[in-house]
């Protein structure tokens, strides 16, 4: 029985990429709404729409990471308690 093509090679460092990017992204957007959370506060925000739009996506790629990592925690557990 061959591996499927897709199957060989896989060395897992695409999905680490993947989670890596995630959290960058994560930060960059974070650091974003906090810069123009700042300027809101401070009476210098010219468009308070570039700010409610920036803590959105921040908010909603926080639940994101969230929930892919509460996942992998979830197959974690499950893989070990099949070993046990």
């Amino acid at each position: 029985m061959q591996a499927s093509p897709g199957a060989q090679g896989t060395d897992g460092s695409a999905f680490g990429s993947a989670l890596v990017g995630a959290v960058d992204n994560l930060q960059q957007l974070q650091a974003s709404s906090n810069t123009l959370a700042v300027q809101a506060v401070t009476g210098n925000l010219t468009d308070i729409h570039s700010a409610t739009l920036a803590s959105t996506r921040a908010q909603v790629t926080l639940e994101l990471v969230a929930a892919v990592r509460n996942k992998g925690v979830d197959a974690f557990n499950e893989i070990m308690r099949m070993q046990a």
